[in-house]
C-alpha cells in the first residue's frame, strides 16, 4: 500500500511526457477531416429512451422508499413494489 502512492504520483507526473513522445510531430498542419457531422435526428429518440429509463428508476426508488416506510418485508414488499411500479 505504501508503494502505491509514490508509483501513482510518478505515473501522473510523467504522463505528459509519454503523450508527447507517442504522437509524431510534423511541421505541416493537418487538414480537418471532411466527414459530415452526425445528424441530430437520432438524438430525440435516444433522449426520450433515457428519460423513460430515468423516470422508471425514479418511480421504482420512490416505491421502495414507501415500502420501507411501511416496514414491509419479503413477499409483501415485492408485491407492493410491483403494484406501485405498474400503477400509472
Amino acid at each position: 500500500m505504501r508503494a502505491l502512492l509514490p508509483t501513482a504520483t510518478a505515473c501522473l507526473l510523467l504522463s505528459p511526457l509519454w503523450t508527447g513522445a507517442a504522437t509524431p510531430q510534423s511541421s505541416a498542419p493537418t487538414a480537418a477531416p471532411t466527414v459530415p457531422a452526425a445528424s441530430p435526428a437520432g438524438t430525440p429518440a435516444a433522449t426520450a429512451a433515457d428519460n423513460d429509463a430515468a423516470a422508471k428508476h425514479a418511480k421504482r426508488t420512490a416505491c421502495r422508499k414507501n415500502a420501507k416506510a411501511k416496514k414491509l418485508v419479503g413477499d409483501q414488499k415485492t408485491a407492493y413494489i410491483k403494484d406501485c411500479v405498474s400503477a400509472p
